[in-house]
């Protein structure tokens, strides 16, 4: 007994963080939950190279994408980085309103600067990162980086320390999600 042949079939995927919209092929569209989309968003961003992840949900044989990685890409930086300049960079953990984030800043400064004014910026980039991500969630923060809201804000507070050529966010990662324990949370109270 012969069985019958499935074809694969392409579903539209909503992308409405960079309000785009793509097609992933498979057989059917609940097999596209939690497949991974790697979109490159250079031309959109004008030659800043930038590549941004995301997750695929399908509820109600509708799939949309939410952002999991924003990540900028090693050309880019090498092409900003001149002789005679220093960069920062650090890496950390902090909490959103709904998720857990890697966020990774690269800072480039205009002349060579001593250990002590690159700790600084470090320092003072850290901290102004975690005060500006603790008030808003997760959607919030990847749109501010895609419009390049936060990076200018915080190169204007880093100014005060040493001028800047280049504030940047190389990476921003979702480490988890902590939509579940807050659900749980209203479980309880009811």
């Amino acid at each position: 007994m012969a069985l019958a042949k499935r074809k694969k079939r392409f579903f539209d995927v909503e992308m409405p963080l960079i309000r785009r919209q793509t097609q992933l092929q498979a057989y059917e569209i609940k097999e596209l939950e939690s497949k991974l989309i790697k979109y490159d968003l250079t031309r959109s961003l004008r030659g800043k190279g930038m590549l941004i992840q995301l997750i695929v949900k399908v509820k109600d044989d509708k799939a949309t994408s939410i952002p999991r990685e924003l990540k900028l890409m090693a050309y880019y930086l090498r092409r900003m980085i001149r002789k005679g300049t220093n960069y920062v960079e650090d890496s950390f953990s902090t909490k959103s309103k709904d998720s857990q984030l890697r966020i990774k800043p690269f800072l480039i400064t205009r002349r060579k600067v001593s250990r002590a004014v690159r700790k600084a910026l470090r320092e003072k980039a850290r901290e102004e990162l975690a005060e500006y991500i603790k008030t808003k969630d997760t959607n919030t923060v990847f749109e501010d980086i895609l419009k390049n809201k936060l990076q200018k804000e915080l190169s204007i507070k880093l100014k005060k320390i040493y001028p800047l050529s280049l504030c940047e966010i190389r990476v921003l990662k979702v480490e988890k999600t902590l939509e579940k324990k807050a659900e749980e949370k209203e479980t309880k109270k009811q």
